[in-house]
């Protein structure tokens, strides 16, 4: 008995877990920066705390299977922090304008899409059933990571790379089109399990 507690607790504790504690505490981090989008040092700020929550991303994931420490508190916190991290940024990139005019669509998109698919993989996991992920949705958070880096240098960015928020942008709206894609493959599966599961 006290031999299982010992693991459980070492596998909350293990690296790929602390790595996704630390993406969550950075989303406050990141909030706290675009406050003040106007004072570009804040801006650089929140760019580098969001950098390194992309990079723990990556490792948090490769390192569980890596080292064999994959654990169902990893598998839960693991999507929680990412959407947590997106959608907090969106949040702060369109309180500020960033992100306005017609490219406040692709933010809804992307919103809609991970309230959709936080639902879904409840509703899924009550039927034990598992949707995994595609490459095209890694894609999906690749690009969404990197245009919203892009959008968060913002004006500050503009000094070194003129074209820094435009790109931000273009990027958001491919991130955008693949989320609407992956979102149906998730909606797909869930409706034949409504049907599997009306039929039995």
């Amino acid at each position: 008995m006290l031999l299982s507690t010992i693991t459980a607790s070492d596998r909350r504790l293990s690296l790929p877990n602390l790595l996704t504690y630390g993406r969550m505490i950075a989303v406050p981090l990141v909030v706290a920066c675009l406050f003040w989008p106007a004072v570009f040092v804040m801006r650089w700020l929140a760019l580098g705390i969001f950098i390194l929550a992309g990079i723990s991303d990556f490792l948090d994931g490769y390192l569980a299977r890596a080292w064999s420490q994959q654990s169902s508190l990893g598998r839960m916190l693991d999507p929680i922090a990412d959407k947590l991290l997106v959608s907090a940024v969106l949040l702060m990139l369109v309180a500020d304008r960033t992100i306005a005019s017609i490219s406040l669509w692709a933010a809804i998109i992307i919103l809609c899409r991970e309230i959709l698919v936080s639902g879904l993989r409840e509703y899924l996991a009550e039927l034990k059933v598992s949707v995994p992920v595609s490459k095209v949705a890694k894609w999906k958070t690749f690009l969404q990571l990197v245009a919203l880096g892009f959008l968060i240098a913002g004006p500050a960015g503009e000094r070194l790379v003129p074209a820094t928020t435009r790109i931000g942008l273009a990027l958001l709206w491919v991130a955008a089109l693949l989320t609407l894609y992956t979102g149906w493959d998730y909606l797909r599966a869930g409706f034949k399990h409504v049907a599997e599961e009306k039929s039995s």
